[in-house]
């Protein structure tokens, strides 16, 4: 407390300073490429003081202070990443896109390797959050291997957040969850829990076995696969990022994109101005040139 003017200011530690807000945003931003804006400050503030609570840290300076330690850096920045990243995802969200897939990309995937032994597609779930997305995935990839006994595929499904990546390999989600999923399928490839009273089900081994789970900063890019991806998908991501963020991002993503492999974004999301070697095939669908 400081006496200015005659008037007692008392300083609250729990209230995220605009130095501190600065400091917070650059760091980010850094570290996984998300922009901060001025209107998400009372978000980040919420979603850090869990960290604070949970650490018995009693100020957001002192916060970052343990954040930007090289002894604290390794683990606590994961954490700090998994409070502040956004993860909202459903099965079969933007059901177009697994049209195309069945209708338009397996036929002539097969087709190009009808000469011989069909080497596995290779699809990767960029920023999977908590497993809908591969797991549909691997639902649409299932019923086309059904029909044509020679498709092999593998998934990799990857995100930055190492909470939302334990749920999604456990597969288990609440049943209102899977009301996207058409019934046959939902009938097909997930188990009810044995405790009726919780409503929860489960994606089948078979499914769950068919899917690399692995923790990857897009900023990075690399997948650790040694060969190129068929499919990538990465939707809803790159809107929380900047346009050179987004240059940057897409770049990795296409060099890890064999030639005429095709990329799926969200709804919102373009390439457009980018100069990056993709071919727009249909609105937020583009084939690698």
């Amino acid at each position: 407390m400081v006496d200015l003017d005659n008037k007692a200011v008392f300083h609250n530690p729990y209230v995220l300073s605009e130095h501190d807000f600065h400091d917070f945003s650059a760091l980010i931003y850094k570290l996984c490429g998300i922009k901060m804006p001025q209107t998400k400050k009372t978000m980040l503030a919420g979603r850090l003081a869990k960290r604070l609570r949970i650490l018995g840290i009693q100020s957001y300076r002192e916060y970052f202070d343990y954040v930007s330690s090289p002894a604290q850096r390794s683990s606590e920045l994961t954490a700090m990443i998994d409070a502040v990243t956004t993860n909202k995802t459903d099965f079969f969200r933007e059901p177009h896109h697994f049209d195309y897939l069945q209708t338009k990309v397996l036929p002539l995937y097969n087709e190009d390797n009808s000469g011989g032994s069909v080497p596995a597609l290779k699809v990767w779930s960029a920023g999977c959050a908590t497993g809908e997305e591969p797991y549909t995935l691997a639902i649409a990839l299932n019923e086309f291997a059904d029909r044509h006994l020679n498709f092999k595929f593998d998934i990799l499904a990857t995100d930055i957040c190492v909470t939302v990546l334990k749920k999604a390999h456990m597969g288990i989600y609440e049943e209102e969850q899977i009301e996207p999923v058409p019934a046959n399928l939902r009938k097909k490839y997930f188990l009810k829990s044995k405790d009726r009273e919780k409503k929860q089900v489960r994606v089948c081994p078979e499914l769950r076995g068919g899917i690399c789970f692995r923790r990857i900063n897009l900023l990075e890019g690399d997948p650790g696969w040694k060969k190129p991806m068929d499919v990538i998908f990465c939707r809803n991501v790159i809107i929380y990022f900047d346009r050179p963020t987004q240059y940057k991002v897409l770049g990795n993503l296409c060099d890890h994109l064999s030639t005429g492999g095709t990329l799926f974004l969200g709804h919102s999301e373009t390439v457009n101005g980018l100069g990056l070697p993709l071919e727009m095939i249909e609105s937020t669908i583009y084939k690698k040139k």
